[in-house]
């Protein structure tokens, strides 16, 4: 979970992102973010420069500028990151893609849900499913899906603190507390 620092330097960024006239686009800035923040955990070397007070803020900057520029980042993701620099955050630039990703999504009023199913969803039961959520909550979904064999079968889909239980065990599960219940009795 991203800190409250992360989250205040993640809607300063959606702000940006999201005023009118802006230069990028909010799905563009996710893959930018996210791209840099791959290369930097990826980079032991990249990560350790950045992270060193011993070396000025003007030499990181170049390195950033080149690396974002292979990327094909944006000026304001080069902009964003030498802020992040400068204020000595590069620590926690994951949480701040996190936070910005999940910030935005707030303002675009998309509902993040978690989908464990028994095996790999088809595209089309994807599709179905996205819908029949976006239906039962009135927004639109970001979807993320997992695998658990446990399921037998059918799926458990997560939206905040409401689980909707479609999944075999959750059916077997509720069938056994029927006939052991007491009125089973």
């Amino acid at each position: 979970m991203a800190s409250a620092v992360a989250y205040r330097y993640a809607r300063a960024l959606v702000d940006v992102v999201l005023a009118p006239g802006s230069s990028l686009k909010p799905d563009d800035a996710v893959a930018q973010l996210h791209a840099f923040d791959q290369t930097l955990a990826s980079s032991a070397e990249l990560r350790n420069a950045l992270l060193t007070p011993a070396i000025q803020a003007s030499r990181k900057h170049a390195v950033v500028a080149w690396v974002l520029e292979k990327l094909g980042g944006a000026t304001l993701v080069r902009n964003f990151v030498y802020v992040i620099i400068d204020h000595r955050r590069i620590a926690i630039f994951s949480d701040i893609c996190e936070a910005f990703e999940r910030t935005l999504d707030e303002r675009r009023g998309v509902v993040r849900a978690e989908v464990v199913s028994a095996a790999p969803l088809g595209a089309r039961q994807s599709a179905s499913l996205e819908s029949e959520l976006s239906r039962l909550t009135g927004k639109r979904m970001r979807l993320r899906y997992d695998v658990e064999p446990d399921l037998l079968g059918g799926v458990l889909a997560r939206i905040g603190s409401t689980v909707y239980d479609g999944s075999v065990r959750g059916q077997l599960q509720q069938l056994r507390r029927r006939l052991t219940g007491p009125a089973a009795e």
